[in-house]
C-alpha cells in the first residue's frame, strides 16, 4: 500500500485507493496531503491549547493560511508536492509561533501532532508515510473524524472565496480550529457526531459569508440567458470559481479583441452586472469538470483554471493551460501576480490567446440561469399561486458534483421523467447532467432554476426556507420539496452537513455512499436522518413524488 486514501465518490472500488488516486495524483501528493492535515491538526491543537489558557493566539494571517491549506487538499486542486511541502514549512512557522507564545506563558503543550518539527523536506517526506487515515485504528471513530476533516475541507473551499474579496469570520475559523484539534483528541462517538453538525451549522455561516462576498463585489445574480455557442474571435476559457479571478481576467483583456469564455462552475460569472457588463464575455463552453480532456483541446486557445477542479493534464493542451489560486499541476505555468498585488496579470495569457484560432464550436443556442435567492422576489408570488392551483406539485433538488462515474446517468434520467407540474432546484456541475434538456416552463418559469456554482447551494436553502416561510410550516421537512444529492469531493460533503445540521431528512445520495462511512456510522444517519442511496429513476421519482 503506498497511500490511501477515500475522501471522494470515485475512490478505487468504493473503498480507498492505495497504488494512484482515482482523480489522478501521485503516492506522493496523497502522502504529503495527509502531512498537511496532520501539521494543521497539531497547529490547531496549541492553537486550542492557547485560547483555553485565554491566551489570544489569532491572526489574520494564521485564518487565511489555515483555510487555504485545507483548499489545496481538496480533490482535483493541487498535484504538485513542492507546493504541499511549501504548505507544511509554512504551517510550520505558524505553530512554531504558537508553541513560542506558549513557553513564554508557562503552559505546557501535549500531543505529537503538536510537537512534531521538521527542517527539511526530506524529513517532511519521511513524515507523511507515517500519518495517514489509517492510522486511526476505530473504524466508526476513524470515519467521524474523517467526515468532520472533509466538511472542513469544504468550509475552506468556500471561506477562501470569501477571503480574496476581503471578507472574514472569526467564528468559521474558531470552529475550524476546534474541530481539527478534536481529530486528534479522545472523544466518544456522540461526542463527534455532534461535531459532525456543528460543522454543517459552519457550512451554512460559510455559505452565507460568501453570498455576501460576491454580492458585495460584484452586484445581485439576475436571470438571463448564457450563449453556449462560439464566436469568430481568439479567446480565453477560464474554469473554477474564483470569481476575483474571472473579474481581472475582463478587465485586462478589454479591448484586446480577445473574447473570455467561462468554463464549468465559472458559469456563474453571467448572472452578475459587474461581470456581465463586459460585451466580450462571449459565453460558456463546454460542461461539467470530467470532460477536459475534450473540450479544453477542442478550445484551441489558452485555459486558465483557478481552483478546482483540474484533471490530469493531456499534451494537446499542455503549452495553453494556466491556474491561480490554490490550483496547480505539474509542468503548469501559474499565472504571476501583479507587482505589488495580489491580482494575476494575465498578459501572457492574453498574448498567447492572440496567436490562436478561435474555439471550435461544441454547441449552439442558449441556457438559462442566474436564479439565485435574490432573484426569488420577483417570482415569490407567481411560485406560490402556482403552488396554491396545483400547477406546481414538487421541487426537485438536484445540486452538488458531477463526475465520471457512468452511474450519474441516472440525474438526466431522473430530469427527464419527473412530472411536468415539478420544477428542478441545482446549482454545481451536477446540472450538466440535465442542463442542456429542454425541459419546458411552468407559466413563463423555466422548470430547472439554475442557482450556479457548487458555492451557490446557499440560495438553494435559502429558497426552501423562504418556502417555508411563505407557507408557515414549522419545518423545512414539512414543503414539498425532495433532495437527490450527487457528490464527488469534500465541498458536496460539507453541503450534505448543512442538510443534516437542518435537519433535512430523506436525502437521496449518489452515485454511491461515501466509502469513508463506516457501517456503523452509515446506520446512524439512516437511523436519523433517513438517508437513502439512489436506486432507479422511476422508483425514485414516484417516492419522491409522494414525499418519500
Amino acid at each position: 500500500m503506498n497511500m490511501f486514501c477515500f475522501q471522494c465518490q470515485e475512490t478505487e472500488e468504493g473503498k480507498g485507493c492505495t497504488i494512484l488516486g482515482a482523480c489522478g495524483k501521485s503516492d506522493e501528493v496523497a502522502n504529503l496531503i495527509d502531512l498537511v492535515i496532520y501539521n494543521l491538526k497539531g497547529i490547531a491543537s496549541v492553537y486550542e491549547t492557547l485560547r483555553a489558557n485565554n491566551v489570544d493566539a489569532f491572526s489574520r494571517e494564521l485564518s487565511v493560511y489555515v483555510t487555504h491549506a485545507l483548499y489545496a487538499t481538496v480533490t482535483n486542486v493541487n498535484f504538485v508536492p513542492e507546493r504541499h511541502l511549501a504548505l507544511v514549512h509554512e504551517g510550520l512557522r505558524f505553530k512554531r509561533t504558537l508553541l513560542d507564545k506558549a513557553k513564554a506563558a508557562s503552559i505546557t503543550i501535549a500531543g505529537e501532532a503538536a510537537l512534531w518539527d521538521a527542517k527539511t523536506d526530506d524529513d517532511c517526506l519521511r513524515k507523511s508515510y507515517l500519518v495517514g487515515v489509517l492510522t486511526t485504528k476505530d473504524e466508526d471513530i476513524r470515519s467521524l473524524r474523517e467526515t468532520i476533516i472533509y466538511g472542513l475541507k469544504g468550509i475552506a473551499a468556500y471561506v477562501n472565496h470569501a477571503n480574496v474579496l476581503g471578507f472574514y469570520d472569526t467564528a468559521i475559523f474558531d470552529h475550524m480550529m476546534q474541530a481539527l484539534a478534536a481529530t486528534v483528541n479522545e472523544h466518544s462517538i456522540d461526542e463527534l457526531m455532534a461535531l459532525v453538525l456543528a460543522t454543517g451549522k459552519t457550512m451554512v455561516d460559510a455559505m452565507t459569508i460568501l453570498n455576501k462576498a460576491h454580492g458585495s463585489a460584484f452586484g445581485t445574480p439576475l436571470p438571463n440567458d448564457i450563449p453556449i455557442g462560439v464566436r469568430g474571435n481568439p479567446g480565453i476559457l477560464i474554469s473554477g470559481h474564483d470569481l476575483k479571478d474571472i473579474a481581472a481576467l475582463l478587465e485586462q483583456t478589454a479591448e484586446s479583441g480577445v473574447d473570455v469564455y467561462t468554463h464549468s462552475e465559472m458559469i456563474s460569472a453571467h448572472y452578475y452586472p459587474a461581470l456581465r457588463k463586459y460585451p466580450h464575455l462571449a459565453g460558456n463552453y463546454g460542461g461539467a469538470w470530467w470532460n477536459q480532456d475534450i473540450e479544453f483541446k477542442s478550445f484551441n486557445g489558452p485555459v486558465i483554471v483557478t481552483s478546482n477542479c483540474i484533471t490530469p493534464v493531456q499534451d494537446s493542451y499542455l503549452k495553453r493551460i494556466f491556474t491561480t489560486g490554490p490550483a496547480g499541476y505539474p509542468g503548469v505555468e501559474r499565472v504571476p501576480n501583479k507587482t505589488g498585488t495580489d491580482t494575476p496579470d494575465f498578459s501572457a495569457v492574453i498574448a498567447l490567446a492572440k496567436t490562436c484560432p478561435p474555439p471550435s464550436p461544441i454547441n449552439t443556442g442558449t441556457v438559462p440561469g442566474g436564479y439565485a435567492h435574490a432573484a426569488l422576489p420577483q417570482y415569490a408570488e407567481k411560485i406560490v399561486g402556482l403552488i396554491k392551483e396545483g400547477k406546481i406539485r414538487r421541487f426537485i433538488v438536484i445540486a452538488g458534483c458531477d463526475g465520471r462515474d457512468a452511474r450519474r446517468d441516472y440525474y438526466t434520467e431522473v430530469a427527464k421523467a419527473l412530472p411536468h407540474d415539478t420544477m428542478i432546484l441545482t446549482a454545481g456541475c451536477a446540472k450538466y447532467r440535465f442542463f442542456k434538456l429542454d425541459l419546458g416552463n411552468i407559466e413563463g418559469i423555466p422548470r430547472i432554476i439554475e442557482a450556479g456554482q457548487c458555492n451557490d447551494s446557499f440560495s438553494l436553502l435559502s429558497i426552501a426556507l423562504e418556502l417555508q416561510k411563505v407557507f408557515g410550516k414549522s419545518h423545512i421537512n414539512e414543503l414539498p420539496v425532495s433532495f437527490d444529492i450527487p457528490w464527488y469531493d469534500q465541498k458536496a460533503v460539507g453541503v450534505l452537513l448543512a442538510l443534516l445540521y437542518l435537519g433535512v431528512k430523506n436525502v437521496r445520495l449518489g452515485p454511491s455512499f461515501p466509502a469513508f462511512l463506516s457501517p456503523n456510522i452509515q446506520q446512524k444517519i439512516i437511523d436519523a436522518y433517513h438517508l437513502q442511496r439512489i436506486g432507479t429513476p422511476a422508483g425514485d421519482v414516484a417516492a419522491m413524488m409522494e414525499g418519500r
